[in-house]
């Protein structure tokens, strides 16, 4: 089927906004611009409507944290073992979430769904689109990254069970540990496939590990001071880790080092207060500074904390901060599509990308503005 969304003010994100249309085919994105109707299309017409790409967060806990449970019906944290390299978080996503269809609302339409905090090496997470009625069905890249932890979550778990770690210095000896056992189980398999022979002691824990030392996976660290930052890149140097910074509250304080290192940063969130220590120095001014220095950065909610259906309304205050329009527009978009390696596919409306579409009354960070319809590749998953 072909849908024209003719005559929106389009935000394409990649591109300069304009009027005109957009042609949809087969769920993907055929052509953008002044578009002749026809009559195997059907005609959406979005005259004084904002056509904008599905919002991406690319660090959430929703189906993890299901609305109207409280934190002992949720699944967000297996604490009982420091290393819970092999978890995933496909594994516990509650589909029938009511903040899913919520997120539909503030036009989100993907999210890498991740474990919480609570262990410094908590599992895989997964990139879900809020499409299907089955995990598998939402389910777009498993596994997709590694949920790591620096800083007081895990120590706080762990101090309270007696065991370690229960400083910053025993959070990294754990994941060094962790690392440099994966390294000789690679070298066990290595071997026993060199000798012909079979290997027989598959460790789950250790494939994960081997596949962060090898790069296929990133490792998302959880960071909020600027000295745990700093020990995240000191880790992933030192094992050679293709690593995400995620919060990256005090990032902006070695903002040249994130930037000549190359290293993105999921921050957020920010519209809210210091409920622990290690946020005292959390500001909204971080993501401007982040931007200015060269970082790749999307925003997060970091739902449930803040409800994703809110991700244009946390952007929309960073406003006040002195951060532009256009970069904010970006950290809910193309940079979370980059980061989590998908801008092939998603973060703007180009020729050839999923026809991940929302329909905005107005500028989707202007507070009066609601989302009427969602589309994602091309089939309406919400309407108002």
């Amino acid at each position: 089927m072909k849908l024209l969304f003719k005559g929106a003010t389009v935000l394409p994100i990649t591109s300069k906004p304009f009027v005109g249309d957009v042609l949809v085919e087969d769920g993907k994105i055929k052509k953008i611009g002044q578009i002749k109707p026809s009559k195997s299309m059907e005609v959406i017409d979005l005259k004084g409507k904002f056509l904008v790409p599905g919002f991406v967060d690319a660090h959430a806990h929703i189906g993890l944290y299901p609305e109207g449970l409280g934190p002992t019906e949720s699944e967000g944290n297996e604490m009982t073992d420091p290393i819970t390299a092999h978890l995933q978080a496909i594994d516990a996503f509650y589909p029938e979430d009511e903040s899913i269809k919520k997120a539909l609302s503030g036009g989100v339409t993907t999210a890498f769904v991740v474990m919480g905090s609570g262990n410094p090496v908590g599992g895989v997470g997964f990139i879900a689109k809020f499409k299907g009625k089955t995990a598998l069905d939402m389910c777009l890249v498993n596994p997709a990254g590694v949920k790591m932890a620096l800083g007081e979550n895990p120590k706080r778990v762990y101090s309270e069970k007696k065991m370690m770690p229960t400083t910053r210095m025993g959070t990294a000896a754990v994941i060094r540990t962790f690392l440099l056992k994966s390294e000789d189980y690679m070298k066990k398999k290595e071997q026993a496939l060199k000798e012909g022979k079979p290997f027989l002691e598959r460790d789950p824990k250790h494939e994960v590990g081997e596949k962060l030392l090898k790069r296929e996976l990133p490792a998302r660290i959880h960071a909020h001071r600027v000295d745990d930052i700093l020990t995240a890149v000191r880790l992933a140097e030192e094992f050679n880790l293709k690593i995400v910074l995620e919060h990256c509250t005090e990032g902006y304080k070695v903002a040249d080092i994130l930037a000549s290192k190359k290293i993105p940063v999921v921050a957020g969130p920010l519209m809210t207060f210091a409920t622990k220590l290690e946020l005292r120095q959390m500001t909204m001014e971080a993501l401007k500074i982040l931007v200015e220095k060269g970082v790749l950065v999307a925003l997060m909610c970091d739902h449930p904390v803040i409800p994703l259906e809110f991700a244009s309304v946390q952007a929309a205050a960073a406003m006040r901060y002195g951060v532009k329009e256009e970069d904010l527009l970006k950290m809910l978009t193309i940079n979370p599509a980059t980061i989590l390696g998908l801008q092939d596919r998603l973060g703007s409306i180009e020729p050839g990308k999923d026809a991940d579409l929302v329909v905005w009354s107005g500028h989707p960070f202007d507070m009066k503005s609601v989302v009427e319809k969602v589309y994602i590749e091309g089939e309406l998953v919400y309407s108002k």
